[in-house]
C-alpha cells in the first residue's frame, strides 16, 4: 500500500512517499480495518519527524495522527461500527484497564499511545486500529470537515471545557491564531459565551479570527502581550490563557492572568524549560493546568458538536499523499490559516 514514512528522524528530508509497505493485518479482537480518506497535519508530525525521545521506530515508519475513512473490515467481536460506515479517528490509544480508563481519563492512561508517534499513522491507505477509537459520522458531513476535526477540535475541547471550564463572562487569550487547535478554541470560546482575545504575527490572519467570532485581536510582533492586554483591561487581566508556545510567551502569558486566572497548556513549540516567580503565583492564586489530548467523553462531546455543524474548521489547503514532504514544509512555514490536510484517497 502507499504511505508517508520516515527511516530515520532528522529533517523533511527524510519524509518518504512509498508505495511498498504492507498492509496492516486485522488479527487482534476489537479492532477495525480503516480505508483513509483523508488526514490532517498536525505539529506533532514535525516533531515525529524530527525525533522524539519517545520515538523508537523501525522504518519504514509511517506518520500521522488522525484523520477519517470508511471501515472495510471488522473483527468478529466489533459491533459498534461495520464495514461502509464513514468514520472519524481518535489518536490516542489507551489501555482500557487501568485505573485512569476506568475514572474516564483515557489521556492518563499509563499505556498512553499517539498513532504516527507510539505505532503506525495514518498517513496510509489502511489502518487497523481498536474499534473504541472510531466514531460513525453521517452523510452531511462532508470528507474535508472530519479529516480536519480530530486532533485539534478533541485537543481544544479538553483544554477549554474539561479542564479550564470556560464559561460565560469569561475573556480568554489564545496564542498563534493560524493553527487548527487555536482556531478550534476560538470556536468552543465563543460558543460557550466567551470573549476571546486572539494573536498572531500577521494582521491577514487577525482579520480573518475575527471574521470567525474573535473579540480582541493583537499582532504580537515586537510586542509584550501581558502589558498590551493589561493596557486594555484596565490592569484587570483576562480569566484562562490558552498557550502552546511555550518559553517564547510563558512570561506574557502570566502578564496577561489576572487573579484567580487559569492558565492551560498542551505544548511548547519554542522551548519546554519556563521560569516562573512562585510569588506572582501564590500571589494571585492562578491555576496552571496540562492537558493532553482527550478522552472517550471529550472525542464524544466535539464528534456531536461536528455531526451537529456546530464546530467545523477551517482547512487551509489540501495535498494529495504523495506530496506529504511538501505539505509538511508549508505546514512549517507558518502560512497557513487552518487545517492543511492529506487527501489520501477519493
Amino acid at each position: 500500500m502507499r504511505a508517508l514514512t520516515i527511516s530515520t528522524t532528522g529533517s523533511l528530508d527524510c519524509v518518504e512517499f512509498r508505495t511498498d509497505i504492507a498492509p496492516p493485518a486485522l488479527s487482534t479482537p476489537g479492532h477495525v480495518r480503516v480505508r483513509v480518506r483523508a488526514a490532517p497535519l498536525n505539529h506533532l508530525d514535525l516533531w515525529t519527524v524530527r525525533g522524539l525521545p519517545s520515538m523508537k521506530i523501525a522504518g519504514p515508519w509511517i506518520i500521522g495522527a488522525d484523520g477519517m475513512g470508511v471501515v472495510s473490515e471488522v473483527s468478529d467481536d466489533v459491533s459498534t461500527v461495520r464495514p461502509g460506515d464513514r468514520v472519524v479517528i481518535n489518536p490516542g490509544l489507551s489501555c482500557r484497564q487501568c485505573d485512569y480508563c476506568h475514572a474516564g481519563e483515557q489521556p492518563l492512561c499509563v499505556k498512553f499511545r499517539v498513532l504516527g508517534e507510539h505505532l503506525p499513522g495514518t498517513f496510509a491507505d489502511e489502518i487497523v486500529i481498536p474499534a473504541t477509537n472510531v466514531r460513525p459520522i453521517p452523510p452531511s458531513v462532508s470528507d474535508a470537515d472530519a479529516s480536519a476535526f480530530g486532533l485539534a477540535a478533541m485537543t481544544a475541547w479538553r483544554m477549554l471545557v474539561t479542564r479550564a471550564r470556560v464559561s460565560s463572562g469569561d475573556e480568554v487569550l489564545i496564542w498563534g491564531i493560524g493553527g487548527g487547535v487555536a482556531q478550534a478554541a476560538l470556536l468552543i470560546a465563543k460558543a460557550r459565551g466567551a470573549r476571546v482575545w486572539v494573536t498572531s504575527g500577521s494582521d491577514e490572519k487577525l482579520a480573518r479570527a475575527r471574521a470567525m467570532g474573535a473579540d480582541e485581536t493583537i499582532n504580537h510582533t515586537g510586542l509584550d502581550v501581558g502589558r498590551e492586554v493589561r493596557a486594555r483591561t484596565g490592569k484587570r487581566g483576562v480569566n484562562v490563557v490558552v498557550d502552546s508556545v511555550g518559553a517564547a510567551t510563558w512570561e506574557q502569558s502570566l502578564g496577561a492572568l489576572g487573579r484567580a486566572g487559569r492558565l492551560v497548556t498542551c505544548g511548547g513549540t519554542s522551548g519546554h524549560a519556563l521560569q516562573t516567580d512562585v510569588r506572582r503565583l501564590f500571589w494571585n492564586q492562578w491555576t496552571i493546568m496540562g492537558s493532553t489530548m482527550g478522552s472517550d467523553a471529550d472525542f464524544d462531546a466535539v464528534v456531536g458538536e461536528l455531526v451537529a455543524g456546530r464546530l467545523s474548521l477551517p482547512v487551509d489547503s489540501v495535498f494529495p499523499l504523495e506530496r506529504g514532504r511538501d505539505a509538511l514544509a508549508h505546514l512549517q512555514s507558518g502560512a497557513q490559516f487552518g487545517k492543511v490536510v492529506l487527501q489520501v484517497s477519493a
